[in-house]
């Protein structure tokens, strides 16, 4: 009986594992796509798929869309975002300190975290200037490609670092190799400096400034950004990271208090 049980719990656990894997997916594709797409796009059987993507549509989790019997993101996950969102005032900390960010520097400010081993821009405030950077919220980059990326696994082993990102996302967006050793000597470099910037790696018009915030145990928990065009961010450096800092200063144990709750 018990390993009948066992093998049930089992069962379970690989299809919530399956679930959110779906769900990430399509996060990722930020595309509505059918069942035997997802399917084949994340090499899991068609059976399971369909089984789970009917599962999540009766809990609104899923809806259709775009026709064909395409699904993507249902908006119970939207009310879901709002709940947590009005259960931590730190979101509304955070958006406030943005918003201050932008406007003493008319740069584009950003709150970034880690989503597992990849980088995502979990807030951000458009700067004042005519012409405008802006990211897409919640996608998920490679974190060599990423000045808070340096930052946010400092608190790591060199050896660890390399086990945890995938070796694939040393392969810069151009084609180019970014070597591993030269990533570690800059995560090391933003360890002793408590900041890194660079000009970016993703495209050649900008500068970009991380500084992390730190949680209870002296990690880097998220960073505050700017992404600057090339020539004023190099202009304005340390104006721009004196207010970064600042501003950071200002969120530091904040994470850990919302998960504390």
């Amino acid at each position: 009986m018990d390993a009948v049980l066992d093998e049930a719990a089992g069962k379970r656990a690989r299809g919530l594992d399956r679930a959110f894997e779906i769900l990430d997916f399509l996060r990722q594709k930020r595309q509505a796509l059918k069942p035997n797409e997802i399917a084949a796009q994340i090499g899991a059987p068609r059976s399971s798929v369909y089984e789970l993507v009917n599962l999540l549509l009766r809990n609104g989790i899923l809806e259709f869309t775009g026709g064909e019997g395409r699904v993507y993101l249902g908006r119970k996950l939207y009310f879901l975002g709002a709940a947590y969102e009005n259960h931590f005032d730190f979101t509304r900390e955070c958006e406030a300190v943005l918003e201050r960010l932008a406007d003493e520097t008319r740069e584009t400010a950003q709150f970034c975290m880690l989503d597992g081993n990849k980088y995502t821009v979990v807030r951000m405030r458009e700067g004042a200037r005519p012409f405008r950077i802006s990211t897409d919220i919640g996608q998920s980059v490679p974190i060599p490609w990423t000045a808070s990326g340096r930052l946010l696994v400092a608190h790591r082993t060199d050896e660890d670092i390399l086990t945890f990102i995938p070796s694939q996302d040393f392969r810069l967006p151009g084609g180019e190799w970014l070597d591993p050793q030269h990533f570690l000597a800059e995560v090391r470099q933003a360890e002793r400096e408590g900041f890194f910037t660079f000009n970016s790696i993703v495209d050649s018009f900008t500068h970009c400034f991380a500084v992390p915030v730190m949680d209870e145990g002296g990690h880097a928990a998220a960073t505050l950004c700017l992404v600057t065009p090339r020539d004023d961010g190099l202009a304005n450096r340390d104006r721009y990271l004196a207010r970064l800092k600042e501003a950071a200063a200002s969120l530091n144990h904040a994470p850990t208090r919302a998960k504390r709750g």
